[in-house]
Parts: structure tokens; sequence; C-alpha cells
């Protein structure tokens, strides 16, 4: 990376420094907060002895209207104060303010359908995945299903602190949508996975409904939010290949991810199904190996509706593997697969492969860093919380760490303080017990089991998934969102810097027009470090104690960055660099 030079005193570095942790806004703009869908939350408050003694917030309103399938918002930095964002099936939108839970201001973007095709198990039909907001904006972007002839999906953009329609919205996805010879039909596509939000452009993913009804298609469509009427797609070329995880579209910064499920009469030639699929901005797929994995069993699964598309695709990365940068898939068949995500490789074995017991399917997984090592982790249809670990060797291996009996299909999220200590795997018993449960990230130990009475919930909804917030654990269920406090107040958001091996400091600059962040640092004794941002390595650069990240941002953003020894959990204390709009 090209660095750029300025003279500045090291007073100045370190009021910076002390000013980007002070000033630090807490946001939540999409579906398990980051772009890799790893799930994670830093949080200074969840300790594993405050963890414990979590209770609902029963002065907490939380009331709202419709059915409920997507994950909660939380943003921070508009004039209203902390707002939760909520979304329901009966097409209601609703901000509600995050301490008290009363309404801010609500939407109702149309009628939603009665059921989907044939007729679908969501009814009525209406908006099922999770937006996502765009910070420099302040605006929100959700698909919803509009009841008429034909029904009719479409993506629309609220301003986040009134609710308005932004100008140039929706759009109308059966009118804008085509890919190859393909027109995109709302009538037989539902959409639950959650948006996604890559260098300016929205992109939402579309499955089938239940039973394969239809001639439906794997459908991948982005939005640029400049410029609504600029619109990309991409398609299965077979029918079926639907996207059907929670998590919907992951990232690495620049490249999407998506798992498809099982095709039809495709007569034994590949078309899209049964994959991890990485498409290129736009969307633009380049139909090259490089950009896809099958595994090469795809046509037994197809045969066999054993989807390998169950769960959606998660970024994984892993410092001292080889390789390191990896993209996860968990599917019906009972399989965790970890693939290059820089060379998918075809149809091909994977890097690594392993039978992790049960069926998969409709969820997110999560993947988080300990002082143990890297961790995968996920809630299987057998009722099981099941963590396994990725071995920082070449090539990198799937091996077994913990697992607890879990009743419900709901997705899991993780709290850590500092990114690597107390880390805590929560998930919520949704069609089953209705409770919220958290586990010892490293050997699955009970941490919270659930509370007493007054930590019920009632009408959650598979494959959901909550959210952490300023010492507060917020959920989705019909007709309304639960807050769960943390004893002690409201703490710190974001992981206090302790002296350690290593030092460091961050500052934000504009560098040419985008937002780059310069990292210092010392007491690093590798020839190289690995730096993360907000979780995930984005590079192994030489140990001389510089790094700028070009972010590949504009506007308003915020980033958290730690610095390790490379290929070892040796790391720096966590900095947050902070960018104005």
């Amino acid at each position: 990376m090209r660095r750029f030079v300025f003279i500045i005193t090291i007073f100045v570095v370190a009021l910076c420094d002390i000013a980007a942790r002070a000033g630090t806004l807490v946001n939540v703009t999409q579906e398990h907060n980051n772009a890799s869908r790893n799930g994670v939350y830093i949080d200074s408050a969840f300790t594993l002895s405050a963890a414990a003694n979590l209770t609902r917030d029963l002065s907490f309103n939380g009331t709202i209207s419709g059915n409920v399938y997507a994950q909660p918002l939380y943003i921070e930095g508009g004039s209203n104060g902390p707002m939760i964002i909520a979304v329901t099936e009966s097409n209601n939108v609703y901000a509600l303010n995050a301490t008290t839970g009363t309404v801010i201001w609500q939407q109702n973007v149309g009628t939603p359908a009665p059921t989907g095709a044939c007729p679908g198990n969501i009814s009525p039909n209406g908006i099922t995945g999770t937006p996502v907001v765009d910070l420099a904006s302040r605006s929100l972007f959700f698909d919803a299903v509009i009841n008429g002839n034909p029904v009719k999906h479409f993506i629309f953009s609220l301003n986040v602190d009134t609710g308005a329609t932004n100008a140039g919205w929706p759009v109308d996805v059966n009118a804008v949508a085509h890919y190859n010879a393909m027109n995109f039909d709302s009538f037989v596509q539902e959409e639950r996975g959650g948006l996604a939000l890559v260098n300016g452009i929205v992109y939402v993913s579309y499955s089938g409904y239940v039973g394969d009804c239809d001639n439906y298609h794997g459908w991948v469509v982005g939005v640029n939010i400049n410029n609504p009427s600029t619109v990309g797609a991409w398609a299965t070329t077979a029918v079926g290949g639907g996207i059907w995880g929670h998590g919907g579209v992951a990232s690495d910064g620049t490249n999407m991810f998506v798992v498809t499920g099982n095709t039809f009469n495709t007569g034994g030639n590949w078309m899209g199904g049964e994959a991890i699929i990485r498409l290129q901005a736009g969307p633009t797929f380049t139909g090259q190996p490089t950009d896809y994995w099958a595994p090469t069993n795809w046509l037994s699964l197809d045969n066999s509706d054993t989807d390998l598309g169950g769960v959606s695709a998660t970024v994984v990365d892993v410092p001292g593997a080889n390789p390191s940068q990896l993209v996860l898939a968990l599917g019906k068949d009972g399989n965790a697969y970890l693939v290059n995500r820089n060379n998918l490789g075809g149809i091909a074995s994977p890097v690594a492969q392993a039978n992790v017991g049960g069926i998969n399917r409709g969820i997110s997984a999560v993947t988080y860093h300990t002082a143990q090592g890297t961790y995968i982790a996920f809630h299987n249809d057998l009722g099981q919380i099941r963590a396994y670990k990725i071995t920082a060797t070449s090539p990198p291996t799937i091996t077994f760490a913990w697992s607890q009996n879990q009743t419900g299909r709901g997705s899991p999220w993780v709290t850590t303080t500092d990114g690597t200590n107390n880390t805590i795997v929560w998930v919520a018993g949704v069609a089953g017990d209705q409770r919220l449960h958290g586990y010892d990230g490293d050997t699955g130990a009970v941490i919270y089991a659930g509370g007493g009475s007054n930590e019920l919930m009632t009408g959650t909804r598979q494959w959901n998934t909550g959210i952490a917030a300023r010492g507060h654990i917020y959920f989705g269920a019909d007709n309304k969102v639960y807050a769960f406090n943390l004893p002690g107040g409201t703490p710190t958001p974001t992981p206090t810097a302790t002296p350690g091996p290593i030092q460091l400091r961050g500052q934000g600059k504009k560098v040419g027009g985008i937002n780059t962040s310069r990292l210092k640092w010392r007491g690093a004794t590798s020839p190289s470090v690995d730096v993360y941002r907000d979780g995930n390595v984005i590079a192994t650069t030489p140990n001389d104690g510089l790094y700028d990240d070009s972010t590949g941002t504009t506007g308003q953003a915020s980033f958290m960055y730690t610095v390790c020894e490379a290929g070892t959990q040796t790391c720096s204390n966590t900095v947050t660099v902070n960018f104005g709009p």
C-alpha cells in the first residue's frame, strides 16, 4: 500500500487518539454487526460475571405491530439520540428510543402480500430480511413485498432520523433486475437474507419459498445508493439455487459472497447451485473457477434436496493458517466447508471439511477469536449449539470444540470485551424455550441460563438473532422488541486500552477524499504483524510500526483496529478511528 507522509507532533497524535476513543459512536448498521457476518460485538461491559446477571428491562416499552424475522439495528449520532430500528412483516418500519422503547417515528410502506408463492410459510409477507444503514447519508435500506397485481418486491430507502422516503426510491425490482435472458419475478422470489452495503452499492439476495415452488432462481440485486436508477443483477442459470440464509450477502470489504442451494433440471451441468459464489462490484460474476466453489458431489446434493446453502456465507480469518483468508459454508448435509476466498477453486475439494452433525439451514453462523484460537459456531436443527476451532496450520483444519443442547432455531451472536477476552456465544431459543442463553466461547460452559419469569419472550421467529449495544441486548419478536440490561448502568462502548506487549494508536485523515486510518504501534517483536479492522485481518505487513489503511469509504464512518504478532493472538489494545461526513 502506498503511504502518505505528513508532519505531526506526538502530542497532537496522542490527542487525536484520545478524542477518537472518547467520541466513539456505537452503531449496529447491519446483519450480524459486520459485513463479514461474523456476529461479533465488542463491549467492555460484557464480562462473564456481568453477563451471568443479565435481566430484562421491564421499563422498555418496545411495542411494534407485526411479525418479526429481521434483526433490529442500533443507530446513534442523530437528533433523536440512540435509536432501535425494527421492521415487520406488516411492512411497518419503526425507530424506537433505545432507552425507553417508545416510538420516535414509524412508517408503513404498503400492504404486504397475504402469503408468498405456493403459498409459502410467511404470512403476511412483507419485510423479512434485516435492513442496512448508510451512516454517511443517514439512510436505511430494506426490501419489502407489496401486494398488488402483480405482487412486487421494492427496495426502499428512508431517512433513518425521520422515516421519510428518500428521493428516487423505492426501486421496483421487477422492472429493473435482469440477468442474461432472465427477468426477476417477484411472485416466486422470497427475500429473507440481510442486506449488505459495500462501496456505495446496496445488495439484496433472494431465494424461493418453502417447498421449492415454481421457477425461482437465486438472485443478487445491487442498487447504487447515490443513483438508484443504476441497478445490477446476477442470478443462477438453473432454476433453483436460492440464497436462503438469514445473513444474506457477506463481504470482505471488496467482494460479495453468497451460498446457493439446490438447482433443478441441469442435465448434470453445474449452473450456479450448491455453491459459494464470489461476486464483484455491481454485482458481476466472472464465471471463472476463482469465483465459485462447489463440492464434487454437487449433483448428488441437488438430487436429494440437500442444500449446501443452508446457512449464509461467513467470512473467516485465521491468523497463521495457509490460506488464512477463508469463507465458510454450512449445509443440510451436516458438513462444514472452508474455502480460500481469494481463489474459490471451481468444482473441487475444499480447503477444509468436517462433519459437524445435524442439518443446518436458514441461519447465520458466527466466527470469533479468543486467546485459544479461531472458532466458528452455529445452531443446528438437532437443537444444538456447536462450536469448532479452525487450526492455524497449512492447510487449516476444522476440529470439535464444544456443544450444548439448546432448543429452537435461532442464529447465534457473540460478545467480547476487547475482541478476544470474555467471549460469549449468545442464542435465543426461537421456536423453542424463547429465552436468551449465553455460553463461554472457549468451553461452552453456561454463562447465562435464560433468567426467570420476567426474562421469557413470546413470539420469537426462526432464524432470528439479537444484537448488543452499550451494555444491552436487544431482540425483535412479534409485536415487540425486548431489551435486556447488564448490572451497573451504561458502560463504555469500546474496550479500555490496556497497556500490553503492543501499544497501538490511530488517527483518521482524508487522502484523495478517501477515509484513511494511520496506525502506529510499538512493542511488537515479530518480523511482521497482522492488522485487524472490525475483527477481520485486512493486511499482514512488515513490523515497522506504521500502516495506512485506505478504507474505501468517503463519508461518516467508524473503524476498530487491533495489531497482532503475525499468526498469533499476541495483540495490541483496540483503537477506534472515526471520520466525519
